[in-house]
């Protein structure tokens, strides 16, 4: 009969693990991340910025698992042919207590041949014949037992080369072992002198950060100082209205002062009255830096100008010494500021004829140029916009705008990122107005950088052409150099 039984196993174990409905939705593909606290508490890990991915964390497992196992699989290795080496041993002294053994076989089995011998010539008939076949059957585990012996023999001998090998590979591993404990102690300390050197370079760039850190603060007051001074600058207050009020005095002042002139002029014609040949020429312009001076005839029956020799020169407050000024020779003379504060004196030569004309007081400064430099002086480096009319004495034809850079240590002239001319300020380079030109001379400078080379440059005005000139002898005189026009002496009163 056949006997029917049910299978309880899948049964119980569908019983015991109830079924997931279909409708079930996770919200997640991966383990919830919470952590358990005191008491078993289940800690929500939403709030930890902390709290890494599931991939990332096998991720970094895996990392420290394949490291951990390059760090001990030498010395996994080593513990194994350690223990391969003790069995070696083991199976080395079994094979020494079986060859114990098989040689007291051999003793007994000789001793049992050599009885039965002796006992097969006492014996006849069927007991004979018993005794020769034990002593075959002698025989034949004799010869058994030296085929065993020899297997055992080339067992051993193969033993012993595995021994040698297992203990040669066991140095090798402790060899291994110790190289790579070595090493590891190695990478140690360079790893440590490397976060040494994190370390310094930390501490260091915290310093500089520091030490930074207040500089831009002292530059940001500074910012903000002058906003607040230009801010209170632009804004109707009563700066404002006594700069106003100060304007309105300084152009009281010049009509005064042109007035004053003028009378002045008046009364010099006046003392000359008796001389008639003075009344062939007359200075025209403003005595003052910025305008030029133009000499020009009185009546009709004065001489050409284009006939006669003419020679500026420059008088001093002190003494009245008169300083030929090198290259004025022209009927117009645009003063620069070397001659504020002296007279200037235009000799005329025709026919054995001197005429000597003088201006009625010094040469004035102009308003506002004094401020206007200091502000200059702060900077590294000024530019200004200027066309080069004149290059080593011949005409420049082309009338494109060039830069002139006047530094603390050297002028430059360029054009785009192209330079035409940079020197350091050294005894060879010579500045000053240009004397004689026509009615731009007041805004035109001579320059030159080196022996060789000379330009003569147009400004954009009276005023930046003047600047320029004061900036770049301040400079240079910074420099211990004295900069001045061609067999000027050392400009002292710039």
């Amino acid at each position: 009969m056949t006997r029917v039984t049910r299978d309880f196993g899948d049964t119980m174990q569908k019983e015991a693990v109830p079924a997931v409905s279909a409708d079930v939705i996770f919200a997640s593909s991966r383990f919830p991340n919470y952590k358990l606290g005191t008491n078993n508490q289940i800690l929500d890990g939403k709030d930890d910025p902390k709290v890494l991915s599931m991939k990332e964390v096998v991720a970094r497992e895996t990392a420290q698992l394949l490291e951990q196992q390059k760090r001990l699989s030498v010395r996994d290795l080593a513990s194994k042919f350690e223990k391969g080496l003790a069995a070696a041993a083991k199976l080395s002294e079994e094979a020494r207590l079986r060859e114990a053994a098989s040689l007291e076989k051999h003793v007994l089995l000789k001793k049992l041949r050599d009885a039965l011998e002796s006992l097969r010539g006492r014996v006849a008939g069927r007991n004979k014949d018993d005794v020769e076949e034990a002593i075959a059957m002698v025989e034949a585990l004799a010869a058994q037992l030296t085929q065993r012996e020899g297997e055992l023999i080339q067992e051993k001998t193969e033993v012993k080369k595995l021994a040698n090998f297992l203990k040669q590979a066991s140095e090798d591993a402790k060899r291994l072992v110790d190289e790579e404990r070595a090493s590891a102690r190695a990478e140690i300390e360079s790893a440590r002198a490397a976060v040494e050197r994190v370390e310094e370079a930390l501490q260091e760039h915290e310093q500089m950060s520091r030490a930074s850190g207040k500089q831009d603060l002292e530059e940001l007051m500074k910012e903000v100082q002058e906003a607040r001074r230009i801010k209170m600058l632009h804004q109707p207050s009563r700066v404002m209205d006594m700069e106003y009020e100060l304007q309105a005095l300084r152009m009281q002042l010049e009509e005064k002062s042109k007035h004053s002139l003028q009378l002045q002029r008046e009364l010099a014609k006046s003392k000359r009255s008796e001389e008639n040949i003075s009344y062939l020429y007359e200075l025209d312009g403003a005595e003052a830096l910025g305008s030029f001076l133009h000499i020009k005839p009185r009546s009709e029956i004065s001489p050409e100008l284009s006939e006669c020799s003419i020679q500026w020169y420059r008088i001093s407050s002190e003494g009245g010494r008169k300083e030929l000024i090198s290259g004025a020779n022209k009927s117009v003379y645009a003063p620069e500021p070397f001659d504020i504060g002296r007279k200037l004196q235009a000799e005329i030569n025709n026919d054995g004829q001197q005429i000597i004309l003088t201006t009625a007081g010094a040469i004035d400064p102009a308003p506002g140029l004094g401020s206007y430099v200091e502000l200059l002086v702060q900077r590294h480096d000024v530019e200004f916009n200027v066309v080069v009319t004149q290059m080593n004495g011949a005409n420049h034809q082309s009338e494109s705008i060039h830069v002139l850079h006047v530094g603390k240590m050297r002028m430059k002239l360029s054009k785009g990122k192209t330079t035409i001319a940079k020197e350091f300020y050294s005894s060879s380079m010579q500045l000053c107005g240009v004397r004689g030109g026509g009615n731009a001379a007041a805004q035109a400078l001579f320059w030159q950088a080196k022996k060789g080379l000379s330009f003569v440059l147009a400004f954009e005005s009276e005023r930046d052409r003047n600047a320029a000139i004061m900036l770049a002898r301040r400079f240079a005189f910074d420099c211990n150099i004295m900069l001045a026009g061609p067999d000027d002496r050392a400009a002292l009163g710039t």
